[in-house]
């Protein structure tokens, strides 16, 4: 590590699980310093690069947990990424995962015919199907969603964020990702 800017940690929840797991929850390096002073977590790994003050020096946290379990809320937020999470950023008409940038959603049942912007009426579609689908019904044009469309739980997004690993992964932090252990060959 060359500078201290390149020293997030990853900060987990009282039970020692990530808080989110996409976007996985990091914090810059002040904030966890700042953590650290205030008695709001507790370090359970560091970095090899220092810190220094006139009085103190101190190793880069690179794991905190919180003291105190922060419970999520029982329904999660109704957000575009939210839906694009609970349908892994795929499609559910034709099932492509195109880039993030060409995903859409699309309301099942068009608004103009009656239909709602909730859980149950909106999906991820690429822009190719959500342009073919345009404002007609499922039957109509033979787009059905697969699976169809429901509200998702907390834990079903953080399952689904498991999936997709970020870009960086220090090696602290492996113990408490699901995504990056070895497995055991026979």
């Amino acid at each position: 590590m060359s500078a201290a800017q390149d020293c997030p940690a990853l900060v987990l929840n009282a039970d020692f699980r990530p808080l989110s797991y996409f976007p996985l929850s990091l914090w810059c390096w002040q904030d966890a310093v700042k953590a650290v002073f205030l008695g709001r977590v507790n370090i359970v790994s560091e970095y090899e690069r220092e810190i220094r003050s006139p009085s103190c020096a101190m190793r880069l946290p690179s794991v905190i947990a919180l003291k105190r379990y922060v419970p999520l809320s029982r329904r999660p937020a109704f957000t575009r990424f939210n839906v694009f999470l609970r349908d892994r950023f795929a499609c559910l008409y034709c099932g492509d995962a195109p880039v993030t940038s060409e995903l859409t959603f699309d309301h099942v049942i068009p608004k103009s015919r009656g239909g709602q912007t909730t859980w149950t009426n909106v999906v991820t579609a690429c822009s190719d199907c959500n342009l073919e689908k345009g404002d007609r019904l499922p039957h109509e044009c033979r787009m059905i969603p697969s699976p169809p469309p429901r509200e998702p739980t907390n834990h079903a997004l953080q399952r689904n964020g498991r999936s997709f690993p970020p870009n960086y992964l220090h090696e602290s932090w492996r113990d408490f990702l699901y995504w990056d252990s070895e497995l055991e060959q026979d």
